[in-house]
């Protein structure tokens, strides 16, 4: 039922980082979620992400991985690519695609550009290359709510950045009930993975990606903006461009082809 889901963790450096997998494919697929992993790592999660993204369990193995579960002040997408590849060494995949998204994204920038042996071909959605006005300014009203321990606004602000205004109005009925938890167990880990993303900058060696890339961005996303799929769909060549209309940064979760187009991507 469940797609032979199991929930793991590896030894990275100092620190454990938590993944998950599912599937029986012959080929090995790596996710990489978003800033959101500050906030929860995927422990536990295997059975759920078996279900939503059950479309990839017939042609790959699967792997999500969160990033290390404790990670040093000042940690840059960079090191968090080496990490990922630590990972990846450690636990025998000596290739694999890679799907990043948002910040997972931007790790998947550098997996390419420093590993890639490590890299099949590469899907790149609602992420950027380098620092923009947007970013900085969302992801720094975020850093600032989280240290505040105002992570219902967290929650609230991200899905007012995230979704479409039609999804938006069948869903803001549950905002009473967001943030009912606290504060995560680790929520430097949070502030660290935030200012990462502020940080990132791999505009200028996007043209060492050899890979076969597909950018996947949406016309209307609130959060690394309108510009930045395009932008690395121009520094990496032979890339493909594909940006959703009417949708913003949860295109990924709102556009109802987004498996099946980066399936169709990955098998082709």
């Amino acid at each position: 039922m469940f797609y032979h889901a199991r929930n793991g963790s590896v030894r990275v450096g100092n620190s454990e980082m938590d993944y998950l997998s599912f599937g029986n494919g012959n080929k090995n697929l790596i996710m990489l979620p978003g800033l959101g992993d500050g906030l929860s790592t995927v422990k536990g999660m295997a059975p759920i992400f078996s279900v939503l993204y059950r479309a990839y369990a017939k042609e790959y193995t699967v792997y999500v991985f969160s990033r290390k579960n404790h990670l040093p002040e000042g940690c840059s997408t960079r090191e968090m690519a080496k990490d990922q590849a630590a990972a990846m060494a450690a636990l025998g995949i000596p290739k694999a695609d890679i799907l990043g998204i948002s910040q997972g994204g931007m790790i998947a920038q550098y997996l390419a550009i420093d590993y890639p042996d490590f890299v099949g071909k590469l899907v790149l959605a609602v992420t950027c290359s380098k620092p923009n006005g947007i970013l900085k300014q969302v992801v720094g009203a975020w850093m600032e709510m989280a240290a505040q321990g105002n992570y219902r606004g967290l929650m609230i602000d991200t899905a007012e950045k995230s979704y479409s205004e039609s999804y938006l109005k069948k869903y803001r009925r549950l905002y009473p009930f967001l943030g009912k938890t606290g504060k995560p167990k680790n929520p430097e880990r949070f502030l660290i993975q935030a200012s990462s993303c502020i940080g990132h900058n791999a505009y200028a060696e996007l043209d060492k990606i050899v890979c076969p890339a597909l950018v996947i961005g949406g016309d209307c996303d609130k959060i690394v903006g309108t510009l930045a799929a395009p932008a690395i769909a121009d520094r990496i060549s032979g890339s493909e461009l594909f940006i959703y209309h009417g949708l913003g940064h949860a295109a990924y979760e709102e556009a109802a082809d987004f498996k099946s187009r980066v399936l169709d991507f990955l098998t082709d």
